[in-house]
């Protein structure tokens, strides 16, 4: 499948990328390189998950993170990437 990502999936990243560097030095790499291999992973698996929000919703597997993408034909386009620990009403609003 293609992997498409979008503007506000990216700055999404950016924003978790900081939050853990300021945690620990070296920690925001590690994060990005995790979600990387998150997003990677749905060019096989995109489509088997769940449907929140009307989106799918793919669980990070080493950060409390949800992808949430959504798949026409062969193509997978990441929308967000969001910390699961979030409002779920925020959450809502935000893929609305």
């Amino acid at each position: 499948m293609i992997l498409q990502i979008t503007s506000d999936a990216e700055a999404d990243i950016v924003e978790g990328y900081w939050f853990y560097e300021k945690q620990l030095s070296g920690l925001g790499n590690h994060f990005r390189t995790c979600m990387i291999e998150d997003i990677e992973s749905l060019a096989k698996y995109g489509g088997v998950h769940e449907i929140e929000h009307g989106c799918y919703r793919a669980l990070s597997k080493k950060f409390p993170f949800c992808l949430y993408y959504s798949l026409h034909a062969s193509t997978v386009t990441i929308i967000a990437v969001i910390d699961a620990r979030r409002d779920p009403l925020w959450i809502r609003a935000r893929l609305q």
